[in-house]
């Protein structure tokens, strides 16, 4: 039986992808740092469920420890991560921070101690997940998209240094998805977006999931960074 680790995957896009692995006969675990409601539902699904909070050091490599105790992993998805809705101006340095801690420094830990299992195996798979914002940026989320454009670039560098070992890395970014991390946004703000992706409709987790499983499933493939928002980028 394959082994497949989401970060941030007890709710939202995370918990798609566990899902979607779960059908697909995976074990799967998943990392959380505060949610213990949505922890005990996705335990309830069958996820083994890790409180981790993957910008800290200490706490990958102990979640790694138990994890190759139990065999390891075969495919990693980086999907933990945070945001931040500010003007520029706006923005402290311990916010800045925060957000490249998680959304960059946690794929950064957890790739590198998932690399050396893997390496030793001379296989397996790392995703991570971007944004569409990463791709074309955003206004006023200047920092948070600036933090998945770097998820792209490691995307990419890993695939040319890890594909020699067997191991295969790339990246998903996800349009406007009907997530919690959307919640923010007005009924308004919404319908606005909608207007604008091609497709007319907002996107779901399952989307991202679909497209995690056909990165996880071609073995050709490599270093692609792969847009699911309905066209939203088209230019």
């Amino acid at each position: 039986m394959k082994r497949v680790l989401v970060t941030g995957g007890v709710r939202g896009i995370g918990l798609a992808i566990a899902e979607a692995f779960l059908e697909k006969g995976y074990a799967v675990y998943a990392t959380y740092s505060k949610d213990e409601a949505a922890a005990t539902i996705a335990k309830q699904k069958g996820i083994q469920t890790y409180k981790t909070d993957v910008s800290k050091e200490k706490e990958v490599t102990a979640l790694f420890e138990s994890l190759n105790k139990q065999g390891g992993i075969d495919v990693l998805i980086n999907n933990a991560g945070v945001a931040l809705v500010k003007q520029i101006q706006d923005v402290t340095y311990e916010e800045y921070a925060q957000v490249f801690n998680v959304n960059v420094g946690g794929a950064v830990l957890c790739s590198r101690e998932a690399a050396k299992r893997m390496i030793s195996k001379q296989s397996g798979v790392i995703i991570n997940i971007s944004s569409v914002w990463g791709e074309v940026g955003a206004s006023c989320e200047s920092v948070y998209a600036a933090s998945k454009a770097a998820l792209i670039g490691l995307t990419k560098s890993l695939a040319k240094e890890l594909g020699y070992s067997g191991i295969r890395v790339n990246a998903v970014s996800p349009g406007v998805t009907a997530t919690q991390m959307n919640a923010h946004l007005s009924k308004e703000d919404m319908k606005a977006l909608q207007e604008e992706i091609p497709v007319g409709r907002i996107g779901t987790g399952e989307d991202v999931a679909k497209a995690v499983l056909f990165l996880e499933e071609n073995e050709y493939v490599t270093g692609v960074d792969m847009p699911v928002n309905g066209g939203f980028s088209i230019v």
